[in-house]
């Protein structure tokens, strides 16, 4: 018999991940407070449902993408869960503290249904691509389970462990990649103050060890390109940055780096930057030193 996918949050990364897996043949069920993204995957052959609830009640697995962990306890405790077939399986993509992530396994395991945590490596252009990675947590039979759900939107699956350990390795990905790409617009503000062009400054750092994958791909794509349109606010990233720093002090480990990045999150924020991609980190510091923003010649 064929599964009944349901899904619940369709932002920037999840509208087009529930479209792909719409596209590959599932039916899906999707669920957001904003109807338009409803009306995306629709369009895409899914299907509108009238709540989280409504969703559940309808699924067999159901995944959920959404902002923060008090949206995934309350989506999850009290509208998946409730209505969810026993034996059905939530696989939560969004990128929560650790403890929250243990918290919901525990109760989906106490309801009878099974979790997997799969949060999402990559951009949201990768998303659109159906080129998603997913750090998974979960036991195997889980997995084997949604893993052709995770086929259509992505193109690498790691499996990291038992539940719970998709979204640690999730929030090393992310302290590293925010605190890189704060690092690249200091680096480019510098390079701009002192009068150097763009093509060879890239050319130079992309072939050194200095280099990494936003310097190569995703600084070109959009801010260098002039778009700062959000894939992944900066809001988001002082989250997951946020989420990593109170977990390293739980352990009392010192991230200098990753604090000093914090901060410099939170200028950019404060100058209204926060709903702009996180390689608006460039503009966000040009604007504060009242330097040009260069740009890649088209």
């Amino acid at each position: 018999m064929a599964m009944t996918v349901g899904f619940v949050g369709l932002g920037r990364m999840g509208c087009p991940m529930a479209s792909n897996i719409a596209r590959a043949g599932f039916d899906v069920v999707a669920f957001d407070l904003n109807p338009d993204a409803i009306a995306a995957v629709v369009e895409a052959g899914g299907r509108a449902a009238a709540s989280a609830a409504d969703a559940a009640s309808q699924a067999d697995v159901i995944f959920t993408m959404l902002p923060n962990s008090q949206h995934v306890q309350g989506v999850v405790e009290g509208e998946i869960l409730p209505n969810l077939k026993q034996g059905g399986i939530v696989v939560d993509m969004s990128t929560i503290d650790p403890a929250m992530t243990d918290r919901v396994a525990q109760a989906c395991k106490d309801a009878g249904c099974g979790f997997v945590d799969a949060p999402v490596g990559r951009s949201a252009m990768h998303a659109d691509r159906g080129e998603s990675l997913f750090m998974a947590g979960a036991e195997a039979g889980h997995l084997e389970t949604v893993r052709p759900m995770l086929d259509a939107m992505g193109d690498t699956i790691v499996h990291c462990g038992g539940p719970g350990s998709g979204i640690r390795i999730k929030i090393v990905n992310n302290f590293l990649a925010v605190a890189l790409s704060q690092l690249n617009a200091e680096a480019l503000t510098l390079g701009a103050a002192l009068g150097i062009d763009l093509e060879t400054e890239l050319k130079a750092l992309n072939g050194t060890t200095a280099t990494n994958g936003f310097l190569q791909s995703y600084y070109p794509a959009k801010t260098l390109a002039g778009d700062i349109s959000p894939g992944f606010q900066i809001d988001l990233a002082h989250k997951d940055l946020s989420i990593a720093l109170d977990a390293a002090n739980r352990f009392g480990l010192p991230l200098m780096v990753g604090s000093a990045a914090r901060d410099a999150l939170n200028v950019a924020r404060a100058r209204g930057f926060g709903g702009k991609d996180f390689t608006g980190l460039f503009d966000a510091l040009t604007d504060l030193v009242g330097i040009e923003k260069p740009l890649l010649k088209k």
